[in-house]
């Protein structure tokens, strides 16, 4: 490293860097007429440099980005055995001792300079395979940010007395010991018998797969899973929450037998997690099914990669550089010429990008079979209902749903999806509909029962003295109406029927046969033994209504994995204007044609993924110094800035409020969009990471935090 590399000399006591001469050191002979000095003899136990390949490239756990880059020490002898590429280490680094990765052992370093040496090998197992470090360097490159952001999501913290626990048995040759099986599920789709042909011969077929409603997804993925493993091949599994991987757990030991694969989740603390990701690193488990940290889990001689339900907002990392498993898996697949399978009940526009562009193929049934295999959805307002009742458009429970209900529950249970949790999470003015707010913070009011007092949803003030500021009227009325109220509704409406709610505080895992009205919020639905009989789709508005790019995609998601958990022709009515395009998506079950018009549509705005975008959200001033630094590709085009809202939360009252107010506008926030063709996606984050090098090397006091391709733009 030389003085004048990247700014480094800022840092302090960078003297002590690798390939740095230490302070006041002399590199070479001394000045004109100097005495020449005689080579010093080793002191006595002084550290000696490894015979055989003495010099060690660290990545040093440092998020700066004007260092990411590797950097040389000098293996001790000591240590000889013990530094072997991948294993953790301590290093001192600009005069602290860090962590990082040993990457590789070589023979020289290309600097002059003088090298220090490693300080210790923290552990000699070897937790960084090659093929997950140039992954991680590939994600950190795409996403704009530090090679050890992304090894913190890859690499779990270390957990010494299970590294030292003996190694459990490898789980067997191949299930079955390779005993041929049917293609089940797969049978469904035109393409299903050859796709599985292809992974059974070692392969990499990619495919963007539209699942049949009622259907056994994960056993469909857990028979994709054991023709790979038959094949002598690795499998990963990601999907979006603890409950899919139970699921797709439980598919697998059927399909496998016990001990050739592991779930991995949030839920099993860090002990068992690391404990079952060390099995994956040392060969005793094959295959992988876990959430989105799962995506870098180090399978060996990975031949299929599965994503699960990709348009589901919790796949979204919320830790830097923010990678998607979709991208990640896609790079993975192509790096190691893996099989890819994208698949869900409904398709999202990045997903049809890719069969758009030729990376993947289309998977999915035939109409005939889908028309045979769907619910019969039906919207409310439609013009025979709206003769017999015309209050139908705007009733929340139209009698089409209470019909519907009434009729289904007489043969099993009913999914009611309400968008919104709580009680009644929005109130006005009962006379002028004016929205009720604190009057300590001007938070939103709502009503956590039918008995209790409005309270204020940011600083929690009840309010129970509240009154209009506009006319003064005391009452209120809803304006959101919450699963807990509509539960409450109808148990009133249908007496003696059982009422199960499921949500945020507590998620059921299934419910069974009996007659029953289940209330869930979208993504707590349980799945019914035998599948519901009937589902109704409330309060359909609020899902459209949000100001979000990807609303009308989400809102059609949300539905479909409800109506999906329906019988095949059971009837699903959903409360929303049945002109809109995801409505009648849902009523024809037509998700792929509603993708490819949307995906079109914004291609003509230039909106993602038609195109590449970066968000930068920092200070006004941060911003305009980065993008006045970053060396955008021609054909850049800045959006912005302009100013982010405040976060929602609880403000003080009082003399200190003032102060912290002020504070608070010194902080203002602002957002730009930076917009690029698909190709100069690449170009566009290598310019931001140099630019935010650029202000790392200045030690700018600022952060300005990097998205690229966010998933919310408004």
């Amino acid at each position: 490293m030389t003085k004048d590399g990247g700014g480094a000399d800022l840092i302090p006591g960078l003297g002590d860097l690798p390939g740095k001469p230490s302070p006041g050191g002399r590199s070479g002979a001394g000045g004109r007429g100097a005495p020449q000095k005689r080579a010093k003899t080793p002191k006595k136990g002084a550290r000696r440099p490894a015979g055989e390949l003495p010099v060690a490239r660290v990545a040093v756990d440092m998020s700066l980005p004007h260092l990411d880059r590797p950097f040389d020490y000098l293996v001790p002898a000591e240590l000889d055995a013990k530094a072997v590429p991948g294993c953790r280490v301590r290093v001192r680094f600009a005069g602290q001792l860090v962590d990082g990765f040993l990457l590789e052992r070589v023979a020289e370093s290309g600097h002059d300079g003088k090298l220090l040496y490693l300080e210790r090998v923290t552990s000699p197992e070897p937790v960084l395979t090659p093929e997950v470090a140039a992954l991680a360097r590939e994600v950190a490159n795409r996403y704009a940010g530090t090679f050890a952001d992304v090894l913190r999501l890859a690499v779990p913290p270390r957990h010494a007395r299970v590294e030292a626990e003996p190694a459990p048995a490898p789980g067997g040759g191949p299930p079955d010991d390779g005993a041929p099986r049917g293609i089940g599920a797969w049978s469904e789709y035109p393409a299903g018998a050859s796709f599985l042909s292809a992974l059974a011969d070692g392969r990499a077929p990619r495919a963007v797969w539209t699942a049949l409603p009622g259907l056994d997804w994960a056993a469909a993925i857990a028979r994709a899973v054991g023709v790979t493993l038959r094949a002598g091949r690795g499998a990963l599994v990601v999907v979006a929450d603890g409950r899919d991987v139970a699921r797709v757990d439980a598919a697998l030991k059927e399909e496998l037998g016990e001990g050739r694969h592991v779930a991995l989740t949030a839920e099993l603390g860090p002990a068992e997690r690391y404990r079952r990701w060390l099995a994956v690193l040392r060969g005793s488990a094959r295959a992988v099914v876990g959430t989105r940290a799962a995506m870098f889990a180090p399978v060996a001689d990975l031949g299929l990669v599965v994503l699960w339900d990709d348009g589901d907002d919790v796949h979204a990392e919320p830790h830097a550089p923010y990678p998607h498993p979709r991208e990640v898996l896609a790079l993975r697949a192509h790096r190691t010429g893996a099989a890819a399978l994208i698949g869900g009940f409904t398709r999202t526009t990045d997903a049809t990008q890719l069969v758009e562009s030729g990376w993947a193929h289309a998977l999915a049934a035939d109409r005939q079979r889908v028309r045979a295999a769907m619910p019969r959805v039906r919207y409310a307002g439609e013009d025979a209902q709206l003769a017999r009742d015309a209050a139908a458009r705007t009733a929340r429970l139209p009698n089409l749903a209470f019909e519907a209900a009434r009729s289904a529950l007489q043969d099993g249970p009913v999914l009611v999806q309400v968008p919104r949790r709580g009680y009644v999470p929005g109130i006005a003015c009962g006379r002028c509909r004016t929205p009720a707010r604190c009057a300590a913070c001007q938070g939103p009011l709502s009503l956590p029962s039918s008995h209790a007092a409005p309270h204020c949803r940011w600083c929690g003030r009840i309010a129970g003295d509240w009154h209009c500021p506009e006319c003064g009227f005391f009452q209120v009325r809803a304006v959101v109406v919450g699963a807990k109220r509509t539960a409450e509704e109808l148990g009133r409406a249908f007496p003696g029927v059982p009422v199960r709610t499921s949500g945020r505080d507590a998620v059921l895992e299934c419910v069974g046969p009996e007659r029953a009205l289940v209330i869930s919020t979208p993504g707590a639905e349980p799945p019914a033994e035998g599948g519901y009989t009937a589902a109704l789709l409330l309060d359909g508005w609020v899902l459209l209504g949000r100001p979000d790019l990807r609303a009308g995609e989400e809102t059609l998601r949300r539905w479909m994995n409800a109506a999906a958990l329906v019988r095949a022709q059971g009837p699903v009515v959903v409360a929303a204007e049945g002109s809109l395009p995801p409505v009648q998506a849902l009523v024809r079950w037509d998700p792929i044609t509603y993708a490819e018009r949307e995906l079109a549509e914004r291609r003509e705005v230039g909106f993602p993924p038609a195109v590449r975008m970066a968000s930068l959200t920092g200070t006004p001033a941060a911003v305009r110094e980065v993008l006045a630094d970053a060396r955008l590709p021609e054909g850049a085009e800045v959006l912005g800035p302009v100013p982010v809202p405040q976060a929602p939360g609880p403000q003080a009252a009082g003399p200190q409020a003032a102060g912290a107010q002020a504070g608070a506008e010194a902080q203002e926030r602002e957002r730009a969009l930076i917009r690029v063709p698909r190709a100069a996606g690449h170009a566009l984050a290598r310019a931001l990471k140099e630019a935010q090098g650029v202000r790392s090397a200045r030690k700018a006091a600022e952060t300005v935090r990097v998205e690229i391709d966010p998933l919310e733009l408004i």
